[in-house]
């Protein structure tokens, strides 16, 4: 699918899902040369900057939610820039690029052509990707606060899963983003050695790599508060199971007492005392209830139980 977006001396192409025919069609139209048209038709792994002759092109990759709960999935997305267009290639529905395209095409609606110009256009496209980043951040986030609040509810024995799974969230999203860096730098000094928008591009390429950090600085924070959760939950863990074996402990040295009571009566041999009364057992069974009673005393002041 081609959407197309004239603005103040430039047009935006955006593909979404292209068939290769599509990508041969915008080709032709804006003379891209052969390696950027591979590059067009395929996915590319990593981070990628290729430079032609009045052109730049940029591969990308930035997380999103995952139709899978608990997962991130990163989609990628390249651009062609040149003094007078932008490209946008992608191989999939990508939220903030979308919505982008619903608003423009909503304000051509009311106001006809937005009064932008490339490098804006550039600058608004990178703010609304990293928006968008840091909203899915702060979604995850939101997750991590709902699992602490369970955790110190006394259900850390299911919280452990939960903080693994938001802790690989992170992890992902901060190795995306730390791909990012090199990239993104070469492209922007790339664009502003080619004078492709004057001056003046110097400060939006600040800005547009100052988005990157800022989500970078988010994500490697909540990963640190992940990591601090996990190990509180890992020490409430500890202590609830030392709380258990101590208990049980404890049971077991009030019971030890009894058990030798009863074996020693059990034996029935000569002499043995009480066998002839008639009151033996309950004799016996109060002897050990007073046992078991002097120790759980003793236990309870020495606060162990």
């Amino acid at each position: 699918m081609i959407f197309r977006h004239e603005y103040l001396g430039g047009i935006w192409i955006d593909l979404e899902q292209p068939s290769p025919d599509e990508i041969r069609q915008i080709a032709e139209e804006f003379s891209i040369n052969e390696r950027m048209e591979r590059e067009l038709l395929l996915p590319t792994p990593i981070p990628t900057v290729v430079a032609g002759d009045d052109m730049l092109l940029l591969v990308l990759h930035f997380p999103s939610q995952s139709e899978k709960e608990g997962e991130t999935k990163s989609q990628e997305v390249d651009f062609i820039v040149g003094k007078n267009f932008i490209i946008t290639v992608r191989y999939e529905v990508v939220a903030p690029l979308h919505h982008l395209k619903k608003l423009i095409e909503a304000q051509q609606l009311v106001i006809g052509k937005v009064p932008v110009t490339t490098d804006v256009l550039l600058e608004v496209l990178f703010a609304h990707l990293y928006t968008a980043m840091r909203d899915h951040m702060n979604h995850v986030a939101g997750k991590l606060s709902r699992v602490e609040k369970e955790m110190f509810d006394g259900r850390e024995r299911t919280t452990v899963g939960s903080i693994s799974s938001i802790s690989r969230e992170f992890l992902h999203m901060e190795g995306v983003l730390a791909n990012q860096e090199e990239a993104l730098k070469r492209f922007l000094d790339a664009v502003d050695r080619s004078g492709f928008f004057g001056h003046s591009f110097a400060e939006r390429s600040l800005r547009i790599l100052a988005e990157r950090t800022h989500a970078a600085g988010i994500v490697e924070t909540h990963r640190a508060i992940a990591t601090e959760m996990r190990e509180t939950n890992v020490a409430l863990l500890g202590a609830r199971q030392n709380e258990i074996m101590k208990t049980l402990t404890i049971v077991n040295f009030i019971f030890l007492p009894l058990g030798l009571i009863s074996w020693t009566f059990a034996m029935r041999t000569e002499g043995m005392p009480l066998i002839e009364s008639p009151n033996s057992f309950w004799i016996v069974l109060g002897l050990m209830l007073g046992v078991a009673l002097l120790l759980t005393t003793f236990f309870i002041r020495r606060r162990w139980l």
